[in-house]
């Protein structure tokens, strides 16, 4: 079987999303059974659903992390997100204090122990969530600082050089970017493993519905809203 085909692009990788956000919907399913049927089934089938929702997850990432590497800024400002998901864009992609906002509302019946856990998790997230607000603060006040060709052209730099030399500024722009990215991107995994660690599996089953009904109805209620307001705008 030949190796799938990387996303290198804002079309492939929206059709991608569609494909994937179509599975993602059969998951909710197996999801939402699993919870009802909680008495009937056992922790290694609630273990092999935890590991595939996970791994469809992982694919995600993924194939975002391809994209990120041929055009960084498609991942940090995806066109293929609606109006309402971008309100909830974070440095590429959700912020990781939501999933633990998520988990509070989803599962109810922690130990102290596990409670304490929780605590611990949360104050690092937000520790580094803070980091990482200031590293986006400053790369956002570099780009806003006065007009680079002008400061060039101060300089005394022929046109030939200052094309080279902006080159060198977005090329630099698109590094700290990446690398931003990269930090967000660790930070959010490393929360989802510290909460899907910490829970058994039928807290693990409540949890990741939770996660999955909210990423979908934000998806879902986005489109909807922005077909309403190009087909008012046409008309």
């Amino acid at each position: 079987m030949p190796p799938k085909k990387s996303a290198t692009s804002e079309q492939e990788f929206k059709a991608f999303l569609d494909g994937w956000l179509a599975r993602q919907e059969h998951y909710l399913d197996e999801l939402l059974t699993a919870i009802q049927n909680c008495h009937e089934s056992c922790d290694d089938d609630r273990n092999d659903l935890i590991s595939r929702v996970l791994n469809h997850y992982q694919e995600y990432w993924e194939e975002k992390s391809r994209v990120s590497q041929s055009n960084i800024f498609l991942v940090c400002f995806p066109p293929w997100f609606s109006c309402f998901e971008h309100t909830f864009l974070w440095i590429g992609g959700f912020k990781p204090g939501l999933a633990l906002r998520v988990l509070q509302d989803s599962v109810d019946d922690l130990s102290d122990h596990l409670r304490q856990q929780v605590s611990r998790l949360t104050q690092e997230t937000r520790r580094q969530e803070k980091m990482l607000d200031e590293e986006l603060a400053r790369i956002q006040e570099s780009m806003a600082s006065p007009p680079f060709l002008q400061q060039l052209k101060r300089r005394g730099l022929r046109d030939g050089e200052v094309k080279s030399a902006e080159e060198e500024a977005l090329a630099r722009l698109r590094y700290e970017m990446a690398a931003l990215l990269g930090r967000a991107n660790s930070l959010r995994v490393n929360t989802v493993s510290g909460i899907v660690e910490t829970l058994n599996p039928t807290q693990n089953v409540r949890f990741l519905t939770e996660v999955t009904q909210l990423q979908l109805k934000v998806r879902n209620w986005g489109v909807e809203r922005d077909a309403e307001r190009e087909g008012s705008s046409s008309g």
